[in-house]
């Protein structure tokens, strides 16, 4: 039986098709992010940082996680993001070549939040014991 040349993969993750225009899409708001002058308030002199574009699979509509650079709280920038959504679409448009420009949905990035938190569960002592007794313990199984 042949393969439809842009199914989705069997693990249900995206395509190949997916990522490739998720990083064409992070790759331009970066660089319309720095370059273009975004008159909103809450993005004043701010530095916005994307982290991932993940882009549905009819290519018509892309999630943006984003972040501010050293800020305490980001959702402010988030919502001004998704206010001038309209303006970087229209930037987006002029700089990249899909049949279609996506959609924009920015929601807060909150990768780094996780990692840091996952840092300090496994910086507790006791955490840090049973991976010790386990690291020991399967050393023993090993031999």
């Amino acid at each position: 039986m042949p393969r439809k040349a842009f199914s989705t993969p069997p693990s249900g993750g995206p395509s190949q098709r997916q990522l490739r225009a998720g990083e064409l899409v992070r790759h331009a708001l970066v660089e319309i992010l720095a370059r273009e002058d975004i008159r909103d308030p809450d993005l004043a002199g701010a530095f916005v940082t994307i982290a991932e574009v993940r882009i549905s699979p009819d290519l018509k509509h892309a999630t943006v996680f984003a972040s501010l650079l050293g800020a305490a709280d980001s959702a402010p920038a988030i919502v001004a993001l998704n206010r001038a959504q309209a303006f970087l679409r229209g930037q987006l448009a002029r700089r990249i070549e899909l049949k279609f420009t996506p959609d924009l949905h920015f929601r807060l990035d909150e990768s780094l939040e996780e990692a840091a938190r996952i840092d300090r569960l496994l910086d507790m002592p006791h955490v840090r014991q049973d991976l010790a007794s386990e690291a020991r313990n399967s050393g023993a199984e090993d031999d």
